[in-house]
């Protein structure tokens, strides 16, 4: 008999018979054999596959206990990025239109066991600027109208309190509000009056009376996992688009779903909030704490976001002479960078005149191939921008906003569908939606664009949206996160 070498197995060998074949051919084998192996090998690799918004993929090998926030960072180094902490592994249901964005600390291969052969189930790597926004402001998460105290604490919290109330083991705030539920086993909808308490989500079968008779349990969230509608009425038959629902993390499909919409995405935002909070408490807080642990000055629940390294190792350089400098004067380096930019706005802005064709270039000596070049290029250099979106819809452009989070100030722009030659500028503001048209405006031979009506005019988009980045204008608020197909 030869000596067994090393790494030898009864499959790798087929001299030796299999005593036990039924493992070989079962789709069950995989699971069976993973679970009896020893606690030694649970840091296998596997392999992931996560997508981006442009439906790009990338396959990753990586360790069996990696976290969501892990998976971020490795991506993250891999394609260069800027880390500002909004980085998010996002689950979704593509049969079912659900999906939800995995917490930093949810381990993926576990989330992935959870998944059934019937729905098509994908990983996305995308921004969520909402993650942790309630920490940062609290009060407007959670209205007056749908929050309740208990008695002995005083109704008017501050900032802090109310996240410290949400996170203490003691004392939880009660939400309570109408919701719309899908009756089990049935298409219709009812609307009914339910509370969240730390025990778990019940409604009340008298109207609004909180009275334990009146109250009827609905379901807890330890072994669910909370979804958010993507595709609003279609699927479901909610009657609103603000759905929501709760599906067991170990099995069952569709017909195990707890489903429920709101009347507003305020409700929404408020419930999806405050069940987060049930469900891990001190968790979320530490999972927004992480990047800034160590870091001198960050007290718990007043945090300030500490620049990046490589911005704080830019500086202003002076080229003009024979030898380079740093500009220590900050107004100096402000205007520098002021003429810089009309320097390269005035070679790149060519315009067309009022019959169509480019405006006379005979002093400059450009060729008529050139000055058409010049043209295209001043006409279409927004495309190259991260936050424009060539021809997409109205819906799709909401789509992609509520994916990023609604946060104020996340916006993107994109070409009007009802208006070929206008573009629109689609912002989230006070957790709506909201549109503004950009209008092409020529003036003595000059094509401008607005928003409005021309008393702000601005010579290519990419100047409309650096002016309101910095400035509110006739905004709602500034222009401070953008939108972005992010390719892997």
């Amino acid at each position: 008999n030869r000596r067994k070498k090393k790494g030898d197995s009864i499959l790798e060998n087929p001299s030796i018979p299999n005593p036990f074949p039924e493992l070989c051919c079962s789709p069950f084998a995989s699971v069976l054999s993973a679970s009896l192996l020893p606690k030694a090998t649970s840091r296998k690799k596997q392999v992931i596959k996560v997508y981006s918004e442009d439906d790009t993929s990338r396959a990753l090998e990586v360790p069996s206990d990696i976290t969501a926030r892990d998976v971020c960072q490795l991506l993250i180094l891999k394609n260069h990025y800027v880390d500002d902490h909004s980085w998010t592994l996002f689950e979704q249901l593509t049969h079912t239109g659900l999906g939800r964005a995995i917490e930093d600390h949810e381990l993926v291969m576990e989330v992935q066991s959870n998944w059934v052969m019937e729905e098509e189930t994908k990983l996305y790597f995308r921004k969520n600027y909402a993650k942790y926004e309630f920490f940062k402001n609290p009060l407007s998460f959670f209205p007056d109208h749908m929050i309740s105290f208990p008695s002995e604490t005083n109704a008017a919290l501050s900032h802090s309190g109310i996240l410290q109330m949400f996170l203490s083991s003691s004392t939880y705030p009660e939400i309570h509000g109408y919701l719309h539920a899908k009756e089990q086993g049935k298409k219709s909808w009812k609307k009914l009056y339910f509370l969240l308490r730390r025990s778990g989500l019940y409604f009340s079968t008298k109207g609004t009376s909180k009275e334990p008779r009146h109250l009827q349990f609905f379901c807890e969230f330890s072994n669910r996992d909370m979804y958010m509608s993507l595709t609003g009425k279609k699927i479901s038959g909610a009657p609103t688009n603000y759905g929501f629902c709760f599906k067991p993390n170990k099995s069952g499909g569709t017909r195990d779903l707890k489903q429920l919409c709101a009347d507003d995405e305020q409700s929404r935002t408020c419930w999806m909030t405050a069940i987060r909070l049930l469900k891990y408490g001190m968790q979320l807080y530490q999972n927004y704490m992480q990047p800034y642990q160590g870091r001198s000055g960050c007290s718990p629940l007043n945090i300030t976001p500490m620049r990046s390294i490589s911005e704080n190792s830019l500086v202003a350089m002076d080229f003009s002479g024979h030898r380079s400098r740093i500009i220590e004067n900050p107004t100096e380096a402000l205007s520098v960078a002021v003429e810089e930019g009309l320097a390269w706005r005035r070679r790149g802005c060519l315009r067309l005149n009022s019959h169509g064709s480019p405006i006379a270039m005979s002093n400059m000596g450009m060729s008529e191939e050139n000055v058409f070049s010049l043209v295209f290029f001043s006409t279409a250099i927004h495309r190259s921008q991260s936050w424009f979106h060539h021809k997409i819809s109205r819906e799709e452009a909401q789509r992609l906003i509520l994916q990023h989070g609604l946060v104020d100030g996340v916006f993107l722009v994109r070409d009007s569908q009802s208006n070929p030659k206008t573009f629109v500028l689609s912002l989230s503001h006070g957790l709506k939606i909201k549109h503004f048209q950009i209008v092409p405006l020529e003036d003595d031979g000059k094509l401008f664009y607005t928003l409005d009506d021309g008393h702000t005019r601005f010579t290519d988009l990419i100047q409309l949206v650096e002016f309101y980045q910095l400035n509110k204008g006739v905004l709602p608020c500034k222009l401070k996160h953008y939108c972005a197909r992010i390719a892997l």
